[in-house]
């Protein structure tokens, strides 16, 4: 009996004791960065996360995914990605039973559904994981961060790619509350000085420099207005769109590309136009670059010979990078603790609402996730996966809506301060049920 709870004692220890390292570092940050003392200016938390952004996260993917990663082990990885796709649409379809329970304001009505759906696949679970596997007797074996780092981040490019097509158009200003956006937009768009410089929205702590990406339709109801000819509605209310011209179509089906014109119907040149203005090359920025340059470099023997290990031509490169990717994770978290300084914004979402997607998020979607990962297991679908595979897995479930969707909101002007708010409430209630769940997945994990 006394050696049960002992051990149980222990595991509770090793699940609590890396999220409490964190909690640190964020109270740290915090500190730092609070209004009233500005140890750190807030300018100087912006600076530092775009030097995560493009310069130590990199570097920890392509280490870390690079080493592990080999062809035969990417076949066997292909569930990582499926489970993205997995937890998304079930987040998707509990967000729209929080949007019919709680009500929200009818224009929040998809942005409920997508803050729901969606959850952070990027920097928080590999601070997690460098967490977990920092100290010594961990239960995932010496391996434990080169694995967990790898399967992080071999998943995040499906969200990424999600994020910018899906979610991109999903957190479209609404056609019926267009007026409402204008304010929204003039608000962002306000001449940069010092003080608004110093403090940046919460998603800068994740993808920095969102703002900078704004195209002509980014904050316009830009869907609803190409295909409102199609429902039958008239155009006049929005003339700024010429569907003739948008995205390269032909000027005039009396040119000589007037075939073009005949054979191409109207529903699938509308389609082409959105297509056209979905800004997949947003995905490739460095993290993204970094993730695939690496998994090309592990799947080529001859690169990967030439790049890791001891005796590698260029060993003394990577090892480079691998100092500077030891500077993510206090990186990471001591930006989010400044960047939480400053408090929630204001928000119109209501009360009900932001804790119904707290709580579905935070709570019901991980006991979901179990079961999913329990049954692709039974299933056999897993493979000889390892405890570190199935810790990843689970993760995907219990993280707090991803920060890049306030990155999307800012870029779309839709529910900038709403998005914020809930952000802000989510990473603050976060640490409670993130300890029980690592605690349940430890003693779970135990007896695979």
């Amino acid at each position: 009996m006394d050696n049960e709870m002992r051990t149980r004692g222990e595991d509770l220890l090793s699940a609590v004791v890396p999220l409490m390292k964190l909690l640190c570092l964020t109270v740290i940050g915090l500190v730092l960065g609070h209004p009233r003392i500005q140890i750190v200016p807030r300018a100087t938390f912006r600076l530092l996360s775009k030097l995560v952004f493009a310069l130590f996260l990199p570097c920890l993917i392509f280490v870390q995914l690079g080493q592990s990663i080999t062809f035969e082990e990417a076949l066997e990885w292909w569930f990582i990605p499926v489970n993205v796709l997995i937890s998304t649409a079930i987040g998707c379809t509990l967000g729209y039973i929080v949007a019919i329970v709680c009500r929200p304001p009818p224009q929040f009505f998809r942005f409920t559904v997508i803050m729901t759906g969606f959850g952070n696949t990027g920097n928080l679970p590999i601070a997690i994981v460098g967490s977990v596997c920092h100290s010594p007797d961990n239960l995932f074996g010496p391996s434990c961060h080169r694995r967990g780092v790898a399967y992080v981040s071999f998943a995040q490019w499906v969200a990424v790619i999600l994020v910018y097509t899906f979610v991109y158009h999903m957190m479209e200003p609404p056609m019926a509350y267009y007026e409402i956006v204008p304010e929204e937009v003039e608000i962002q768009e306000e001449p940069v000085t010092p003080s608004n410089f110093s403090r940046p929205l919460l998603h800068e702590a994740e993808w920095p420099g969102m703002a900078d990406k704004e195209t002509e339709h980014s904050k316009r109801p830009f869907i609803a207005r190409v295909f409102m000819s199609i429902s039958g509605s008239s155009q006049n209310t929005f003339p700024d769109i010429d569907l003739t011209e948008e995205g390269g179509a032909t000027t005039s089906c009396h040119s000589p590309k007037s075939i073009h014109c005949l054979a191409e119907p109207k529903v699938v040149r509308r389609m082409r136009i959105v297509a056209e203005e979905t800004p997949i090359k947003h995905i490739l920025q460095p993290p993204t670059l970094a993730s695939l340059l690496a998994i090309i470099v592990g799947m080529v023997p001859i690169f990967r010979d030439f790049m890791f290990g001891s005796d590698a031509p260029l060993a003394v490169l990577t090892d480079s990078l691998e100092i500077l990717a030891g500077a993510v994770v206090p990186s990471v978290m001591l930006i989010l603790g400044g960047m939480l300084a400053d408090g929630p914004n204001d928000s119109s979402l209501g009360l009900r609402t932001i804790i119904g997607i707290t709580v579905t998020r935070l709570l019901v979607l991980p006991l979901v996730g179990i079961g999913v990962v329990a049954l692709a297991d039974k299933l056999h679908l897993l493979g000889e996966a390892d405890q570190m595979f199935r810790f990843v897995l689970l993760l995907q479930y219990t993280m707090p809506s991803a920060i890049l969707l306030g990155a999307i909101a800012s870029l779309r002007g839709y529910a900038v301060r709403e998005a914020s708010a809930l952000l802000f409430w989510q990473h603050i209630c976060a640490i409670i049920p993130l300890s029980i769940y690592v605690f349940v997945y430890f003693k779970l994990l135990s007896y695979v």
